[in-house]
């Protein structure tokens, strides 16, 4: 069955440079692209409701423009939903692989970031959820993920390797260990921080070993530190053409299924984000 890739467009500009990252990358997995947008479902008056037809379609047909300059050769389907854009978005992400979505946009999906379209999509869908800032004027040959050692983060960790072995690119691997809130003050124990920073990071790279044997064509490059991931994620975004992050998974919230780095990260990341949901709790 062909790999189906779902993007949100609403017109802006950055749901345009998702509809180039989603054609590229539907080439890449020779995936069908499908391209969503919704209408609200208010009855209007004759004139304006034909002119309201008529932007909705104009919108989806520059979308779909947009995508074949990007890739001419893939399958790229267009839909026009009633209702209110997060659930239709899920709806028409059922069967997806992946979704993408703009980070900011107007109307359908505005303010993705800090508003509930883009939260209620992360851990609430089969596949990853990409969100794109702007077209990529660069291509460095290299993605990043950030990775804690834990069962939760594998999802992310496979989805990174899977995607640096398809674009032939190199991974660098980031662990940022945040020290007890009381080490700021605890000078007399820093011999013993830095004794627990190196176990921790050694207890890590070990959980790595499974993954570099899965993928010996993938070249590898570790970082750890101590500190906040989304600092140091953030900066590694300048220089990198994705950047891989887990999420909570399923939450009571919306925030809480996304969590707090990849809260961080979608504000501040400077290359499309990729979250992806932990096993068993999409």
């Amino acid at each position: 069955m062909i790999p189906i890739i779902v993007v949100g467009v609403d017109g802006s500009a950055p749901a345009l440079a998702a509809v180039e990252y989603a054609a590229q990358d539907a080439a890449r997995r020779h995936a069908a692209l499908r391209i969503v947008h919704t209408r609200s479902a208010v009855v209007l008056d004759g004139e304006l409701n034909t002119m309201r037809d008529r932007h909705h379609q104009h919108v989806l047909a520059e979308a779909q423009r947009r995508a074949w300059e990007c890739a001419p050769d893939i399958q790229i389907s267009t839909r026009l939903v009633v209702g209110p854009p997060a659930e239709r978005l899920r709806e028409a992400a059922r069967d997806a692989d992946e979704v993408v979505i703009g980070s900011r946009g107007k109307g359908g999906f505005a303010g993705l970031i800090l508003g509930s379209v883009g939260l209620s999509l992360v851990g609430h869908v089969p596949g990853p959820v990409v969100v794109v800032r702007k077209p990529a004027r660069h291509t460095y040959g290299q993605l990043v993920v950030g990775y804690d050692g834990s069962d939760e983060s594998e999802p992310a960790l496979d989805f990174a390797f899977n995607e640096a072995d398809r674009r032939g690119a190199r991974l660098k691997l980031v662990y940022a260990w945040e020290p007890p809130t009381y080490a700021a003050s605890a000078v007399v124990y820093g011999a013993l921080l830095q004794q627990l920073f190196d176990e921790r990071v050694t207890f890590v790279w070990q959980r790595l070993a499974p993954w570099t044997r899965k993928y010996p064509r993938v070249p590898v490059e570790r970082t750890a530190v101590c500190g906040h991931p989304v600092f140091l994620l953030s900066e590694e975004s300048r220089t990198s053409d994705l950047v891989i992050v887990g999420s909570h998974g399923r939450g009571a919230l919306a925030c809480a299924a996304l969590g707090s780095v990849g809260h961080g990260l979608l504000h501040r990341a400077h290359c499309p984000v990729a979250v992806v949901a932990a096993e068993g709790r999409r």
